[in-house]
């Protein structure tokens, strides 16, 4: 059965050439030309993965996101004409695994889908029996859950992926590069930025101080250490 790629964007001849590319590459291809329709079809159609274009013209992309990742699985990649940080950041926070900046070949999106698809399909196989545990943190990985004592707080996609490679490897130093590579995988280009700023909001969910830190410590011009306990 091929895989299913919801596509949402309402410039014509960027989703045809689009759908036109996948349909070559022996993807299914489902088209939404606004916000609406694309969250009908989400809702509906179980998608492989979403390919969600951020400027829509009656759902703002961000919203659109922060939906679809609270009611479905399905990983996103964020088309975006802009190339601010701030917005690529955005995009990463409300849960999309990945981002694209527009002009883009068909070939790099393509890339991108099977790699994303790929990680997803190794996320899943590793999350089905795991559950880690660091001083007051438990993680529930098959659940997506994490918390600290009795509470249980939220973590974004990237957030909870930081933190699981963290608890996985307790008390080593993990290098930037490593981390970078491991969360957003070497295909994609980000800057180290990314990641840092990926950490100081995990510190403000896990840590009592956050300038203080117990678990994430950073070690200088290497990377960081998660103390477990």
């Amino acid at each position: 059965m091929n895989q299913r790629v919801l596509l949402i964007e309402d410039e014509a001849p960027i989703a045809d050439s689009i759908e036109y590319s996948l349909k070559k590459d022996g993807f299914d291809a489902i088209i939404a030309r606004d916000g609406i329709a694309g969250l009908t079809a989400a809702r509906n159609i179980f998608p492989s993965i979403i390919i969600l274009d951020l400027m829509l013209p009656d759902i703002s992309g961000m919203d659109l996101c922060r939906i679809l990742r609270k009611e479905n699985n399905a990983p996103i990649i964020i088309l975006t004409a802009k190339t601010d940080e701030v917005d690529r950041i955005m995009g990463l926070e409300l849960g999309a695994d990945d981002y694209i900046t527009k002009p883009f070949s068909a070939r790099e999106l393509i890339a991108r889908i099977r790699a994303v698809l790929r990680r997803s399909r190794n996320t899943l196989t590793e999350d089905s029996k795991t559950r880690l545990t660091a001083g007051d943190i438990v993680m529930d990985i098959p659940k997506r859950s994490v918390s600290i004592g009795n509470i249980q707080i939220h973590l974004p996609l990237k957030q909870f992926e930081l933190l699981k490679v963290f608890m996985a490897h307790p008390d080593e130093v993990l290098t930037r590069n490593f981390l970078f590579q491991t969360i957003w995988n070497s295909d994609s280009a980000y800057d180290t930025g990314t990641l840092d700023v990926h950490i100081r909001w995990l510190r403000e969910k896990i840590e009592k101080d956050p300038a203080k830190p117990n678990y994430i410590r950073t070690i200088r011009r290497v990377g960081y250490k998660f103390v477990a306990g």
